[in-house]
């Protein structure tokens, strides 16, 4: 039996103080543990981008990792993203019809979101570099590259 390991990590601009196995992975955490449920498992091998979050900002594979190397870090879900009301990622994937099973979405929308935290502006060959890390099996992408250029075009109306 593993002694558990006390971390203190915010999620979504919540504090917590959490004692988690050296094997706990960052999604059973928060699905199971805080059920936070828009972390979606997909191969469990950092491969398909569902279990995306950010930590400190960076799109993260929550499938690979630990619990314990979250401590003192923050990080975002799909939950904490915005402040309340839809983020613009949300809002431009959502008015351009960006998903359809919507099991990729969450992850989507936050590597999004990081991306244009980075690019505002991005062009369509750093679009999909940013997202070569989430497989979507639905949309064949092109409705989710709109959907980026939306929510930078937003910024750039404001």
């Amino acid at each position: 039996m593993s002694v558990p390991i006390d971390i203190a990590v915010t999620i979504n601009g919540k504090p917590h103080r959490l004692s988690v196995a050296p094997n706990r992975v960052l999604a059973d955490l928060l699905r199971e543990d805080l059920q936070l449920t828009g972390c979606k498992i997909g191969c469990d091998q950092a491969v398909c981008g569902a279990c995306t979050v950010l930590v400190e900002g960076r799109p993260t594979t929550a499938c690979t990792t630990f619990a314990f190397e979250l401590d003192g870090q923050s990080v975002v879900t799909i939950e904490g993203l915005g402040d309340g009301t839809a983020h613009r990622v949300q809002r431009a994937f959502l008015d351009n019809m960006a998903f359809q099973c919507g099991f990729c979405t969450p992850g989507m929308v936050l590597s999004v979101s990081a991306l244009l935290e980075r690019h505002p502006d991005p062009d369509e060959a750093t679009i999909r570099l940013w997202l070569n890390a989430n497989i979507c099996r639905c949309t064949g992408y092109q409705m989710i590259i709109d959907a980026v250029r939306a929510a930078a075009a937003e910024v750039g109306d404001a």
